[in-house]
């Protein structure tokens, strides 16, 4: 696919490439940038702020032992997710949301993370949105993922963005797509 091309499907409205804004179903205005691209009302570097958005997740919030709770642990995760494609969500200078392509496997591998008081509003697949308009963009043509096979809500967010089960009789739900 040419760049101008990649381009085109970027824009289309089923996958914006960042920066863009998205009301969620709460009402609030949520604003989705690469992660080298901090928005200008964030009293932190972005970094910091993902730090913080995953010190507030709970035992429950960390599906398969991810994001890791220990600080240590949590910035060597961190320093392995920069080498991918992050978008990062956010709400009022806090980092809400975080979606990461990393290269690997049959194409590559999407991890996403919703702080837990924004769950539910459709923040989840506005960032997967965004990150796929990213990743296209990039070049990415084929996106793939994991999911407990329990994680019903997961499941479903995943299906509504367009991917499909290819189940390989693990315990873990694998799941792909094209871009």
């Amino acid at each position: 696919m040419s760049a101008d091309a990649a381009d085109a499907d970027a824009d289309r409205p089923e996958f914006p490439r960042p920066p863009h804004a998205v009301t969620d179903a709460e009402g609030r205005t949520l604003q989705f940038r690469s992660a080298d691209a901090s928005p200008d009302d964030s009293p932190t570097d972005t970094r910091e702020a993902l730090a913080e958005m995953y010190d507030d997740f709970g035992p429950a919030d960390r599906a398969q032992g991810i994001p890791p709770a220990s600080p240590r642990r949590r910035e060597e995760w961190l320093d392995r997710l920069s080498e991918g494609i992050e978008v990062v969500g956010w709400h009022d200078g806090r980092a809400v949301a975080h979606a990461i392509l990393l290269d690997g496997g049959p194409g590559h591998e999407l991890a996403l993370f919703v702080h837990p008081d924004y769950r539910r509003a459709g923040v989840g697949s506005a960032v997967i949105r965004a990150l796929l308009g990213q990743g296209r963009s990039l070049g990415v043509e084929r996106v793939w993922l994991s999911v407990q096979r329990t994680n019903r809500p997961a499941v479903k967010l995943y299906r509504g963005v367009g991917f499909e089960s290819c189940d390989s009789g693990s315990a873990e739900l694998e799941m792909a797509r094209s871009l």
